[in-house]
């Protein structure tokens, strides 16, 4: 986007800023939602420097969330290590489903804002086995290339199947190993798995469906493999429950939306007979609706 372009959102941002967001959503939704997080990134900074303010604070938390990944991410899981907002699985999904570089950046973020690091106050909201498996999963910073080790995959392999059949679900082995190997890697290992013992991993931690320690367990092995599925699944619950959750429907749309959006589409289209925009629109209204299938490509920017 040329500079002319970005001043011109610019200063399209600040008619709105200055007349209220209230009577502007359309003119914001169109600016935003269709920029990727580099323009955002630039919108702010000429915003910055021709009005001496912050976008981020002259727009409301809701609309300006997506500006900056790594802080948004930041904010993601600080939010879910309070008390009355907790979630294990948003901080399994920022640690297993960014890039290694991004989530180094969502750390450095978490210390400039909250002064403390990520890794402590997940350690400090979380216990027992959640704790052992969330705390080294946020601290990651795993080989991002596509070499694999085919040896270590079947050796691997085969300690994930004894643990699994010992029930030792939080073994160290199993931990370091979901931790520190590369996506790459574990796809890898997984795929031996399947063709040693007969089952998908997945499918041999079903031991205990109602276990909320193994369902996690199970939910890190899709993140790291194939989050296209998990996504689909937490949509499909988020869109069919009585009462939309509109907090994990925006997280979805609102993370993925530059990442893997298409694939969770295609994947919700194949699952459930139903593409996944019409899904939205039948289930959301007004500017939010709005904001939701613009961040999935619809309409044009202004």
């Amino acid at each position: 986007m040329a500079l002319t372009n970005v001043s011109l959102a610019c200063l399209r941002c600040q008619v709105c800023v200055r007349l209220g967001w209230g009577t502007n959503e359309d003119l914001i939704i169109q600016i935003l939602a269709h920029r990727n997080g580099d323009q955002r990134k630039k919108i702010r900074e000429t915003y910055h420097e021709t009005h001496g303010e912050d976008l981020l604070k002259d727009l409301d938390s809701e609309l300006s969330s997506d500006f900056q990944p790594a802080e948004r991410d930041a904010y993601l899981v600080n939010q879910a290590t309070k008390k009355l907002t907790a979630s294990n699985w948003v901080i399994m999904e920022v640690a297993c489903t960014r890039s290694s570089h991004h989530l180094l950046s969502v750390r450095q973020a978490y210390h400039a804002k909250y002064k403390k690091s990520m890794e402590e106050d997940v350690a400090h909201h979380t216990s027992g086995d959640f704790r052992k498996l969330l705390v080294p999963l946020v601290s990651a910073f795993r080989y991002e290339g596509d070499e694999v080790n085919m040896t270590l995959a079947k050796t691997e392999a085969k300690t994930f199947h004894e643990k699994i059949c010992d029930k030792a679900y939080s073994d160290d082995d199993l931990i370091r190993i979901l931790t520190t190997r590369s996506k790459s890697q574990l796809n890898a290992t997984f795929n031996h798995y399947n063709d040693q013992f007969g089952n998908a991993i997945t499918k041999d931690l079903k031991a205990d469906p109602e276990n909320e320690y193994l369902k996690l367990l199970r939910s890190t092995i899709k993140c790291l493999t194939v989050p296209e599925k998990y996504y689909e699944k937490v949509l499909r619950l988020a869109i069919n429950k009585l009462g939309t959750d509109e907090k994990a429907l925006t997280r979805v749309v609102v993370t993925r939306a530059e990442v893997d959006l298409q694939r969770i589409a295609e994947e919700y289209k194949r699952r459930n007979s139903v593409p996944l925009d019409r899904a939205i629109a039948g289930d959301t209204s007004g500017d939010y609706e709005k904001m939701l299938l613009a961040l999935m490509g619809h309409g044009d920017a202004c």
